[in-house]
C-alpha cells in the first residue's frame, strides 16, 4: 500500500489544488503587500493604515463585543475563504483577527494553513509551533502539526516523523475527541502505514460525528485497502 505525497494529500484535502494564485506569484506580491505575511510582516505602519486599522478595530468590536470574539469571527471568515481557494482574503482576514487579538493561538492555525496550503509544510510548521506558545492545548493546531510530520514521512518513510505525527494526533484526541478533523486524520495516518484496524477505528468515530472532513477518494482506499 503505497501512496505518493500528492495523493495523501488529495485524501486529506482539497485545499493545494486550485489556488487563485501560485505559491512564486504569491511571495512576489508579499514583498510590497504586507497583507500577505503574517503579522503584516511586523511592518511599521503608516499614519493611514494605523487609522484604517483602528477603523477595522472598532467596526468588529461593534459586532462582536469583546476583542476575542472579534477575533474568532475573523478567523472563521478566513477559513471561509481559503476553503473556496481564495488565499489573498484569507489571509486579510487572519492577519485582521491578529490585529484584533494578537494572544489568539488560532490566528496562527490560519497563517500555518495558508503555508500548508502552498506545500511550504517549514513555514507552516514554524506558525504552527508559534501559535502553541500562545496555547499548547490547541487541538486545532496540534492535528495540522501532525499534519506535516504525516507529510514529511510520506517523503522520507522514517518512523520518526510517523511517531511525531501519531503523538501530535493523540495529544490532539485527548484534548478534543470529537474533533472530525483529528479524527480523519488519524484514520488516513494509521492508514498509510497499514494498521487498518485503527484506520477503520477512527474512520467509524468521525463517521459517527457526521464525517464531513471524510473524502470521497479516502473513503474509497481505505475501502479497497482495508477490506473488512
Amino acid at each position: 500500500m503505497k501512496y505518493t505525497i500528492t495523493c495523501i494529500l488529495l485524501l486529506i484535502t482539497t485545499l493545494i489544488f486550485g489556488q487563485q494564485i501560485t505559491y512564486s506569484n504569491w511571495k512576489k506580491e508579499a514583498k510590497t503587500e504586507i497583507r500577505l505575511l503574517p503579522k503584516y510582516g511586523n511592518a511599521v505602519k503608516t499614519k493611514e493604515q494605523k487609522t484604517i486599522d483602528q477603523e477595522l478595530i472598532k467596526s468588529y468590536l461593534e459586532k462582536a463585543g469583546t476583542n476575542r470574539k472579534a477575533s474568532e469571527l475573523l478567523i472563521k471568515l478566513g477559513f471561509d475563504y481559503l476553503y473556496k481557494q481564495d488565499l489573498k482574503t484569507a489571509m486579510y482576514r487572519f492577519n485582521q483577527a491578529w490585529l484584533l487579538d494578537p494572544t489568539n493561538a488560532d490566528v496562527f492555525w490560519g497563517f500555518g494553513a495558508i503555508y500548508f496550503s502552498f506545500e511550504d509544510f517549514e513555514s507552516a510548521m514554524q506558525q504552527y509551533d508559534e501559535g502553541l506558545k500562545l496555547n499548547a492545548n490547541s487541538s486545532n493546531i496540534l492535528t495540522d502539526k501532525a499534519t506535516v510530520y504525516m507529510t514529511r514521512f510520506m517523503e522520507n518513510h522514517g518512523d520518526k516523523d510517523f511517531n511525531l505525527a501519531i503523538n501530535n494526533f493523540k495529544k490532539s484526541y485527548s484534548i478534543d475527541p470529537k474533533n472530525q478533523n483529528t479524527l480523519f486524520k488519524m484514520s488516513v495516518c494509521y492508514f498509510v502505514k497499514n494498521d487498518c484496524e485503527n484506520a477503520w477505528k477512527y474512520y467509524n468515530e468521525c463517521i459517527k460525528l457526521g464525517g464531513k472532513p471524510i473524502t470521497k477518494e479516502y473513503t474509497e482506499a481505505l475501502t479497497q485497502g482495508c477490506k473488512k
